[in-house]
């Protein structure tokens, strides 16, 4: 099955209630197990690439053709996106799009209103005419990416709107609690803004952060028309566990197969678990 954009996938779950994982990929393994878990549970699956993971496997091509040939390889048959996941500029967005990303989120949340519209909509003029669906961000998620730490903003509600209605993006990102990274505490995430967007914009919600966030929680902010949830350290951190103790119980290995394919393993035991949380399996 070809590569797809986010658009349809995000529509068709926001409509019948449940929301597609994103899962970030960051090596082979990575995108190993989050394909694999995808076709085992029939679910649709957004594979989100940093700026920094992308440059660490080689550029967005390589990792476009790395996932093109897994997908050739395991005959996959469910809906499947790759994603730029905070991209940071028009150019990094550009270059993602031309490189076969099916998909891309421009983060200019940093940036003044007026700013980030102006850019969300350079990349949605450009991304549109291949083709490629478009996420944007408002408010600040906190914690760590990719070197970039943040506190908690929250998004407005009215600036949701006005950038929902000021462009023709096609999924919006609203800051609402969430944090990169593990958790310190219970998360708080602000339901009732949710509900407000949602109901305001009729877009598909995006929730990053996903780690961490009790189940209850995720089934709420679906409830509400969240419909993509990012995860990312949940399947780093199960990946580390396994190669510490594979390791750690045998000083002799040292075929990176004996400890990276256990790992695979947890990822993609992570990812099923997140499927059917998120109510997406099945429903490729």
């Amino acid at each position: 099955m070809p590569l797809v954009s986010m658009k349809e996938m995000l529509i068709k779950a926001k409509n019948e209630g449940y929301a597609v994982g994103q899962f970030n990929i960051n090596n082979l393994e990575f995108t190993q197990a989050i394909l694999l878990a995808a076709e085992e549970e029939k679910s649709p699956v957004i594979l989100g690439v940093s700026e920094g993971a992308g440059k660490y496997m080689g550029g967005f091509i390589a990792v476009v053709q790395m996932v093109k040939g897994l997908m050739e390889s395991y005959k996959i048959t469910v809906p499947v996106a790759i994603h730029l996941d905070h991209g940071s500029s028009f150019d990094k967005c550009k270059e993602a799009v031309d490189a076969g990303f099916t998909s891309v989120m421009i983060d200019a949340s940093h940036h003044p209103f007026e700013e980030n519209v102006k850019i969300t909509n350079e990349v949605v003029e450009y991304a549109h005419a291949k083709g490629v669906s478009v996420e944007a961000e408002l408010g600040t998620v906190g914690g760590e990416e990719d070197g970039v730490i943040g506190g908690i903003m929250y998004a407005d509600p009215a600036e949701c709107k006005a950038l929902v209605d000021a462009t023709n993006i096609d999924c919006l990102a609203p800051a609402l609690g969430s944090v990169h990274g593990p958790y310190k505490g219970e998360p708080k995430l602000g339901f009732d803004e949710m509900k407000q967007i949602g109901e305001e914009t009729g877009m598909p919600l995006v929730l990053h952060g996903g780690t961490g966030i009790p189940d209850e929680q995720i089934k709420r902010a679906v409830s509400l028309g969240t419909a993509k949830i990012n995860v990312n350290t949940e399947n780093q951190i199960a990946a580390t566990n396994v190669i510490r103790e594979v390791l750690e119980s045998n000083k002799n290995v040292y075929d990176p197969r004996k400890y990276l394919a256990p790992a695979r393993d947890a990822i993609k035991e992570t990812v099923i678990g997140k499927m059917r949380v998120f109510g997406s399996s099945q429903k490729a």
